[in-house]
């Protein structure tokens, strides 16, 4: 099997490498395909996904040299690059595990589009982030259309996409488009040690809370407040929650 994408399990955290370091881990039809692939099978090996690329680089986007390739055979000869890439993002919002993108280097259009459709993300203090599809003359074909007016506001969406604007960590941190500013001599430490935080925790719960939380964004709010009070309910009902309370108790009367 290619080593495109590569993955590895520890302590409860499963990280996806993207690995076309020379193409600056640009997204091809079988990037595409193998990301998402790996999502899947790795909700079920981990606790919580970190997508990262490999090189000191995230993602710079399509790969334009396997995509005039494609151009000259057709429409439909096209279409599995962004089929693939879509459902691979759109993927990350269906797992029961928290998907985290750590990003550093350059994160530009594509690798924009995939940090838009984390539920997490983790920024390098140098990185740069950018929808650059307007300075080629291109459009966004990964999501970045709908997900960052839906994330940012349709102004600033819209004015960054028109432009192609490059983004600091402090622009992206700013906009609400990153949970957290890592230096860069704790990159690699910190992204490790959040996502085993993470990890630790009840994973029935996590999932429940990422459900809430994407389902609820889509309904008004009376409905999410009740999807959220039926959840909380069952939650309660169920034996983690109630070796939770448990503990808590525990150690509070032992004090």
């Amino acid at each position: 099997m290619s080593d495109i994408v590569l993955t590895e399990v520890s302590d409860g955290v499963a990280t996806i490498t993207l690995n076309r370091p020379e193409q600056m881990n640009a997204i091809s039809v079988e990037l595409g395909a193998r990301l998402h692939a790996e999502l899947l099978t790795l909700a079920a090996a981990g606790d919580v996904i970190v997508i990262r690329g490999s090189g000191g680089n995230f993602c710079v986007g399509g790969d334009f040299w396997e995509l005039e390739q494609l151009r000259a055979q057709g429409r439909a000869a096209m279409a599995p690059l962004f089929t693939n890439f879509r459902a691979a993002c759109d993927a990350i919002a269906t797992l029961p595990v928290p998907v985290v993108c750590a990003v550093e280097g350059y994160a530009m259009a594509g690798g924009f589009e995939l940090m838009q459709a984390a539920d997490i993300v983790l920024i390098h203090e140098t990185a740069v982030v950018a929808d650059t599809h307007s300075r080629f003359g291109q459009i966004p074909g990964g999501g970045g259309s709908q997900r960052l007016p839906r994330l940012v506001g349709r102004q600033r969406a819209l004015a960054h996409i028109l432009t192609g604007d490059r983004l600091s960590a402090d622009e992206v941190m700013a906009w609400g488009l990153a949970y957290r500013k890592l230096a860069a001599a704790e990159f690699d430490t910190a992204v490790t040690a959040f996502a085993r935080r993470l990890a630790s925790k009840d994973r029935a719960a996590l999932a429940k809370i990422k459900h809430l939380v994407g389902t609820g964004l889509s309904l008004p709010l009376t409905e999410g407040l009740d999807l959220e009070f039926d959840a909380v309910l069952d939650h309660l009902s169920g034996a983690t929650a109630g070796a939770g309370i448990a503990s808590f108790t525990t150690d509070r009367g032992s004090k």
